[in-house]
């Protein structure tokens, strides 16, 4: 087993591209297929526009949607500006995205930058192009009980207990119009009256289903007018129904989740679930799921939803582009983050140019040695300022330095938006002046600037805080991670890949160090690294002071961890260095039009479609390779290993060809 360094890497490698995928149908005429099926409210249509519009953007926290409205204070009123804007951005910045991605991308960051710089096989690098369609990357998440999730069942489970199908069309537009006003508290009406057109019992009971199945928090009752039957709607619990679905609806013996398997296609995990809950008119919150899933691919994992039926859910797959939900049951308990196995990999490489045996001898190498396990390059974000930067600020109790960092101006992949609000945050530092002018105010510099306006430039500390937590320890976990990929390519340099004396293993949960006459019952696959923080040991070798004076250069005291601000401290973790993949395949396939996908998907087998075949020679060949991961561990880096190529964004689209929107 031999390790090697990065160097040399051959400018005809291939690149990152990114290109729509092509369908079948023109998209205007799909559009307005999807848009008669599903009835649209007017605040919904901006959505389905913003979702047809299948464009790459720049990684960054995920978004959350919130559709309650309360009264008009002026939060609540940023608010609802903020959902007008959001639901389609005008064209004036639109056409301010004209530089090219690779032109924007010299100035982010290469494998180098976040200490990525080592290999631990010795087989020749070759070319080949990832991602070039979203398509060519597929994940199908590990459940916890190691069955890999596919969607192959589209059937709803039978139960008496669900209304029928008329409750999707006995109701017009404008009355669904009307009810989402009210249910969203966006007038001033305590109620919405329906007026039944040929009454009869079965109608007025339909009505009253459709209204309390399709609008959660809307309760129904009968009242005669002038010798006319109504059914009126009307507030049954205030803003909270939204978030808790009415329980006395639903059966008691039936499992209060509804699990089903998603797939979607170049969406990540938090979008589509705000997705789906615009549809179905809830709180993103009554969703959980065992781990998220990128944009750029086509994915397939299990999600759980509290108290909406199948029937409900099925409906989407005529509404919604992309999107497939599939294989319901009813469970007593809903998903947690972390319980997953891990994910499934299906990978394309396209125009590759090693040899058949180069590929062989990468891909045994994967299957028998496997990569380092480097946290990959989303990690740290695309442009000039890398997330790590923020985190060791907040380490370092520098807020403004932090706010700094976050609001000013830099080079990079950014939307012209963004470019004008920092210009502006630059030239006046008002914060109030930089918000108007961004037309989407949920992104980390609106909340913060938000949150500066609201608290005043002196309190940093609390203006930082608007942003969700998640999205703030994102920035911590990130400086982390440079820590730990820097330490391992040191560890890797200076040790081999082999365990040695003072190396960490783990027995269990707790980390302990492997001793000089323990060394041969080990190998490099059970060596362990820490994540830097207060209850964490660090190896018994010179590593350990490696790590103490990258911190210190930082500013920052190995020794003391814990922050001021207790979501700050950080406890530390332990990863493995070396992760060997498991059930790896792969096969070397021809091909010549580079449009043609080369595997079927999960929908693709459920539409009956055969599987491609594939001549003995083309004009291109790719590499399909299949691999499955542990949670937490980066497929780029796996791919990195087999072409022995810079995986980052800015090396690929300095590679080659140009950057599709």
């Amino acid at each position: 087993m031999e390790m090697t360094e990065m160097t040399g890497v051959s400018l005809k490698r291939g690149a990152l591209v990114v290109e729509d995928n092509d369908s079948g149908v023109p998209a205007e005429e799909t559009k307005k297929q999807k848009l008669s099926e599903c009835s649209l409210t007017k605040g919904q249509v901006g959505l389905q526009n913003d979702f047809l519009s299948i464009s790459e953007d720049v990684p960054g926290p995920p978004d959350t949607v919130s559709t309650g409205k309360g009264g008009k204070n002026s939060e609540a009123q940023l608010e609802d500006e903020e959902e007008e804007e959001e639901d389609g951005l005008s064209e004036e910045y639109e056409e301010e995205e004209s530089e090219s991605f690779a032109d924007m991308m010299k100035h982010g960051l290469t494998e180098a930058d976040v200490g990525i710089t080592k290999f631990v096989s010795s087989h020749q690098g070759f070319s080949g192009i990832l991602k070039e369609r979203y398509s060519d990357f597929v994940v199908h998440e590990i459940g916890k009980d190691g069955r890999i999730s596919h969607l192959n069942d589209l059937s709803i489970p039978v139960d008496e207990e669900d209304p029928s199908e008329d409750i999707f069309t006995v109701l017009t537009a404008e009355e669904k119009q009307r009810l989402e006003e009210l249910q969203l508290f966006k007038n001033k009406e305590t109620s919405v009256a329906i007026e039944v057109i040929e009454d009869t019992k079965e109608k007025r009971t339909v009505i009253h289903q459709a209204i309390k199945s399709l609008f959660p928090g809307l309760e129904t009752k009968t009242e005669d007018r002038e010798g006319k039957k109504y059914i009126v709607a009307y507030h049954a619990a205030g803003k909270k129904a939204l978030a808790n679905p009415r329980k006395h609806s639903w059966p008691k013996s039936r499992g209060s989740y509804c699990h089903f398997v998603l797939y979607k296609e170049n969406k990540d995990t938090m979008d589509a679930i705000n997705v789906l809950s615009r549809y179905l008119r809830v709180k993103p919150n009554i969703f959980s799921y065992m781990g998220t899933k990128d944009k750029r691919a086509i994915t397939v994992q299990e999600i759980a939803v509290l108290k909406i039926t199948a029937q409900r859910l099925a409906h989407l797959n005529k509404c919604l582009m992309n999107f497939k939900l599939g294989n319901f049951s009813y469970q007593k308990n809903p998903l947690k983050l972390g319980e997953l196995q891990g994910n499934h990999f299906t990978v394309v490489l396209r125009n590759i140019t090693g040899t058949d045996d180069q590929v062989q001898q990468a891909m045994n190498s994967l299957k028998e040695i496997g990569f380092i396990n480097y946290y990959g390059m989303q990690r740290f974000g695309t442009t000039a300022v890398p997330t790590y930067q923020v985190g060791r600020a907040i380490l370092q109790n520098s807020w403004t330095e932090v706010m700094d960092l976050i609001l000013k101006p830099r080079s990079g992949a950014e939307k012209g938006y963004l470019v004008k609000c920092r210009e502006e945050w630059a030239k006046t530092k008002d914060p109030a002046a930089a918000l108007r002018k961004l037309p989407v105010k949920r992104c980390v510099e609106g909340q913060l600037l938000r949150g500066l306006s609201k608290y005043g430039m002196k309190n940093i500390v609390s203006a930082f805080g608007i942003i969700p937590r998640n999205n703030r320890l994102m920035y911590i976990h990130s400086y982390q991670s440079y820590v730990w990929n820097n330490m391992v390519s040191k560890r890797i340099e200076d040790y081999g890949l082999k365990p040695v004396s003072g190396d960490l293993v783990l027995k269990g949960a707790t980390a302990s160090y492997i001793e000089e006459d323990d060394v041969n019952n080990y190998s490099i696959h059970d060596v362990v690294m820490p994540l830097p923080g207060f209850d964490v040991i660090y190896p018994k070798h010179k590593i350990q002071e490696a790590y103490r004076e990258m911190l210190t250069a930082d500013n920052l005291d190995i020794d003391n961890m814990r922050h001021k601000i207790r979501d700050y401290s950080l406890s530390g973790a332990y990863r493995k260095i070396i992760i060997r993949p498991q059930n790896v395949s792969w096969e070397v396939v021809a091909y010549d039009d580079p449009k043609i996908p080369l595997f079927n998907t999960d929908v693709d087998n459920l539409e009956g479609k055969p599987p491609p075949v594939f001549a003995s020679e083309g004009k291109y060949r790719a590499l399909k390779m299949d691999f499955s991961l542990p949670p937490s561990t980066y497929a780029t880096m796996a791919i990195r290993e087999v072409l022995k190529m810079d995986t980052s964004i800015k090396n690929q689209t300095q590679l080659n060809t140009t950057w599709l929107r």
